[in-house]
Formats: C-alpha cells, structure tokens, sequence
C-alpha cells in the first residue's frame, strides 16, 4: 500500500468530533488497546491531523511527529496501527513472530508473509480468522516491523499444509509511510536499512526470561532461514512445523554471524559460563570501546566506505574487534550511548562525525589517519573459528564479483616514442600516469636537462620539444624552450593515447579511450509520472538483469531493460525517481566511484 511515494491530496487538523470518533474506531478495531494506551498514541494535548490520499486511503498521525493510524478504505473498517504506534504499544496486535532475523529482508522488500518464514510454536498455530490485523516481529526484537491482515484462517491454513501467503503486508518499517514522518526514528539499533536483527540492549541486559529464550532460539535456525530463501515461490516452501534442532553452541555462531551482537567467547578454548567472567570496571570499558575502534579504523573501515551510520560501524566493524572473552557493551562505559562517545572521539580529532538528518543518527564521515592515537596503533591479527571463516569467504566470494576496480592507461603514440626509445622503454605496452611520467623524468636525468640555475625547470631539447609540442602549437608559434617539471608529467600523458582497464571479479576488459561515465536520468511521463533510466553499465561489467532484479526488489518498483537505439548496449528502466537511490546502490554494492557517475534530473524545473 506504501511502496511507491504517494503525494496527499489534502492535510487538515481533526475537529473534536472526529477526534472522538477516530479513539471509538480504534477501540472497536483493537480489543486489546486500554484506555491509556489509546492516550498515548492519542495525547489529548496534542493536535491530530488527517492526510488524505488519492487511492482514498486516510493517514491519520501527530502534528509534527509521526503517523500513527492509517485508513486503507477511508470508511474506519479497515484502520491498522503503523509501526511507530506498535513502537509505543507493542502488544496493540497479535504477531507473526520470524524464524529468523534474515526473513525480515523479504517482508521489508515488499514482499507479503509467507508461512514458511513464520516460526510455528510447539503448541502449534494460535487461533485466528481470515482479515484479522496482526503485526510482524523478528526474535529477540520488541519492536515489530510491520502490519497486515490475515488472508485465511488458522484452520484454513492447517488444510493447505502450512504453505501460501499467511499475511498481506500493509505497511512495513522503511516504506513511504514510514519516511513520511517528520520526527524519523528506530526504536532499537537492531532496525537496520535492510534488515531487522535482535535489540542488542536487550541481547547485552543479562538473566533473560523464558520467553525471551524462546525468541532467540527462533532467530538462530539460520537451516530454516535458508529453506525460505532458496523458495523459488515461498508459498511453495516445506511447511515449517517442527522445531529447530539445533545445538546452543551452534546456534550461538549463527545469531554471531547474523548480528555480530554482544559474545561471550573461550579465550582457553574450554568452554566456560558468563557468570564465570569478571565484570569490566567502566574505565576498562571505555579502554576496550577505543581499543576496538583503532582495530577497527586499521582493518575494516576503508575511506571509500564512508561515511557509515553509527549503527553499522557498531554492528559490523566496532564490535567484530572486540577481544575474545570480553563482553562489550556501551552502556557500561561512561558515553551510555553511541553517539556521545563517537562524538568524543571527534572532539579528539581522531574522526569527524555529523548527524544524518533523515535518520536522526550520528554518522562517520572521515578517519584522521594521521592522528597520533591512530598512528601509534598497532593492529592485532583477530582469530576467526572454522565456522565464521567459512562464512567470510562464501560473503567474500560474492563481494568478489561486486568490487571493481579502474586503472587508467595510456600507450606511446608516435609523438612520444622517440623518449621512451632513448630510455629503453617499450613502446608496445600500456602504462599508468605514474609510470608514463617516470619515463618522461628518466630522460631529462638521463640528457641532464634540469637548469642549474633554477632546479624546478627543465630545459627542452628537440627530441623532448617535439614530443611535447610538435603538431599542438599553431604554425608560427615559437616553441617553448622551457618547461616547469610540474608541468612536465601531464604534458606528456597527454600526447600519449588514453587507454583504461576494468576488473570486477575475475573479469577484466581493457579498452581504448577514455572511460565513459554512467549515466541516471529522471524524467517525466505520460500521467505526470517519473521514470529513472541508466545507461553505460557495459562498461563497469555490470549485469544489467542482475542490477535490474535488486533494484526492482529493493525499491519495490517494476523495472525494464531495453536495447539503446543505435548504440551498442542496455539501458535500465525503472520505475519512479529514485535518481539518488539508484547512484548510492551502484557505489555502495558495486564500487562505481561517484566521478564516473553523470546524473541528470529532468523533472526540476
């Protein structure tokens, strides 16, 4: 229903009338909501306004906050909670709880709740009819990620083997209706951009309840998990009714490489209980908390990764480094929070980090690699078990194909053969800038060309002055008898043929001239509406109907490919303006560096 930005036609505050029959609608609507809760959602202090939409669909949230009813007929029959609401009152709704953290990929993606991506409990499925409003949740996770309503029975369901669809999402965490609201928030940090894993405060807090045991035992059958992924069709998928058999040891390495939360590990290999472990003095957490960002700054955080939410550079970077036997958890140091020690840190100048405004997080945004405490850093070599090394290098294996790299050459041409003849070079292969200007430099060495009077000019000489200049001058020009030698280099590459080579992966193309940026345009059509093109994805080695199925999955948008009309090539078509989207996805998955990126927006005026 919120997939694709939708414009309201009209906003207006709600009468005290309406007020009053919107608090009896959603008590009728949710038999579990009490008296305060509908009051915090509904603070009587607060004003309520009412955004109407062309598909008739009412969105009903606070004044300068967050939506928190929305209607999908416009006649109250059909009004569900949004996930800012279940953020407040989690319990607002029953939910379909996951079988694992990894599942919450597809219902963010758009797609609806299948039944083999619920886990079932072993006293089987809880009762419910067809239409019923319930809420989606991941294991170890409060917070739910989305709402629908159910599209059979609990009996219905049973006859059909557990298969087919089991919920038609409505609204899900990170879709329009999400963004639309103006005080942007996560209830938790395990609310990632793609993905929902455990709450690490609540995985970090210690003795857990047998309730919260089950919820983590859902999330480690990473094997069912699995199962789901490799459905062609989900509702196809086996019928999830018996229960994980999996050892705690291992589950704990699965929910590990999914989260990379809070771990306790054996420095001595046995195994040991946490309660046997000494608890860190504040101090020695906050040694630990640096400790763990040097390593990390060292081995993992790369330049052209930045900038990282602090979210991420948590999960994926800060906390992989923390040493073995060792819990880390931030609000046991003195910051409490992320994002007062990561500013302290920039404080120091070791980073700079600034407040991302749409996602009201702090985000790294540069390394000082130069600073003393970086500099003075030695990092460790981290062990990593069988099981999460064999994980590595399946991810690795396919990082290999998205990472590219661009290495721009240039060949001899006939105007600078003569230099590279007279220092033995062969003229026959491709050269880097670098190289190309250390031939250049070689030959003023070797014929001592460098004026004594002034050592950062070079004195030209016929050979040198014709492939520098010969056929560039106009005719009756005087040639240059000089040249300053930061002049010297680029001078030289530039008579010089461009030539660049391309690797992704295993595959590398060498082609003549210069590379040609890719190209996203927005435009506008036919009904007002907009449509994102992209061209030039041969010559980065991208896939075009592999790229053209993520984004389709990612921006839940239909997506085309076409040949480009009296060119050699593909062209991607896809469906709404998401120009920045599009360009951020090719830099951060496919290693395009944004100055090969041309971009192109039709539709401002």
């Amino acid at each position: 229903m919120f997939k694709k930005a939708v414009d309201a036609k009209s906003q207006q505050r709600l009468s005290g009338a309406d007020r009053k029959k919107l608090k009896r609608t959603v008590r009728d609507r949710f038999p579990r909501v009490s008296d305060a809760d509908i009051d915090l959602l509904l603070p009587p202090k607060v004003e309520i306004t009412v955004a109407k939409y062309p598909n008739r669909v009412l969105v009903y949230g606070l004044e300068g906050d967050c939506p928190m009813f929305f209607d999908g007929d416009g006649r109250g029959s059909e009004i569900f909670p949004t996930v800012y609401a279940l953020w407040k009152v989690p319990d607002l709704l029953p939910a379909f709880m996951l079988k694992g953290g990894e599942v919450s990929r597809y219902v963010l993606g758009g797609a609806d709740l299948m039944f083999p991506g619920i886990y079932i409990p072993s006293e089987g499925l809880p009762s419910f009819s067809a239409g019923e409003p319930w809420s989606v949740k991941v294991p170890g996770n409060p917070a739910p990620i989305a709402v629908g309503s159910t599209t059979m029975s609990n009996t219905e369901a049973l006859k059909a083997g557990l298969r087919g669809k089991a919920l038609k999402i409505c609204h899900y965490y990170r879709d329009t209706l999400w963004e639309s609201a103006d005080n942007l928030y996560i209830p938790n940090a395990g609310f990632l951009e793609d993905v929902v894993f455990e709450d690490p405060a609540l995985f970090s807090a210690g003795p857990t309840s047998d309730s919260c045991e089950d919820d983590s035992s859902v999330g480690q059958t990473s094997a069912i998990n699995n199962e789901y992924k490799g459905d062609a069709c989900p509702a196809d998928g086996a019928a999830p009714n018996e229960e994980p058999t999996i050892a705690n040891e291992t589950s704990e390495q699965i929910t590990r490489a999914m989260v990379d939360l809070q771990v306790v590990e054996n420095a001595s290999g046995s195994e040991s209980n946490v309660d046997d472990q000494h608890p860190l003095s504040v101090e020695d957490v906050d040694s630990l908390l640096d400790k763990c960002l040097l390593q990390a700054l060292h081995t993992t955080v790369k330049d052209k990764d930045l900038p990282i939410l602090g979210s991420i550079l948590w999960s994926s970077h800060v906390l992989p480094c923390r040493p073995s036997g060792v819990t880390l958890d931030i609000k046991k140091s003195s910051y409490k929070k992320l994002s007062k020690w990561l500013q302290s840190k920039a404080v120091g100048g070791l980073i700079s980090v600034k407040e991302d405004k749409h996602k009201k997080e702090v985000a790294l945004f540069s390394v000082n690699r130069k600073h003393l405490d970086y500099t003075s850093f030695k990092p460790e070599k981290m062990k990593v078990d069988k099981n999460e090394q064999s994980a590595k290098n399946v991810s690795s294996e396919g990082q290999s194909q998205k990472s590219l790299d661009v290495v721009e050459l240039y060949k001899p041409s006939t105007h600078v053969n003569p230099i590279f003849a007279a220092v033995g070079a062969d003229t026959g292969k491709l050269y880097t800038a670098s190289e190309a200007t250390e031939i250049v430099f070689g030959y003023v060495e070797k014929e001592n060309l460098v004026k004594q009077a002034n050592k950062s000019i070079v004195v030209v000489d016929a050979i040198l002055c014709d492939a520098l200049f010969k056929g560039a001058i106009k005719k009756g020009s005087t040639y240059p008898t000089e040249i300053h030698k930061k002049d010297l280099g680029a001078t030289f590459i530039n008579r010089m043929q461009a030539h660049h080579e391309v690797r992704r992966g295993n595959d590398t193309v060498v082609r003549k001239g210069a590379l040609k940026p890719l190209q996203i345009l927005t435009e506008r059509r036919q009904g007002n509406k907009k449509v994102t093109k992209l061209s030039g994805l041969e010559s980065f080695l991208i896939d075009a109907e592999a790229l053209a199925s993520e984004l389709q999955k990612k921006f839940a948008c239909s997506t085309t490919i076409s040949e480009l009309p009296g060119k050699k090539g593909l062209e991607v078509l896809i469906q709404g303006g998401v120009i920045d989207d599009v360009g951020r996805h090719l830099v951060e998955q496919y290693g395009v560096q944004k100055r090969y990126i041309e971009v192109f927006d039709k539709t401002k005026k």
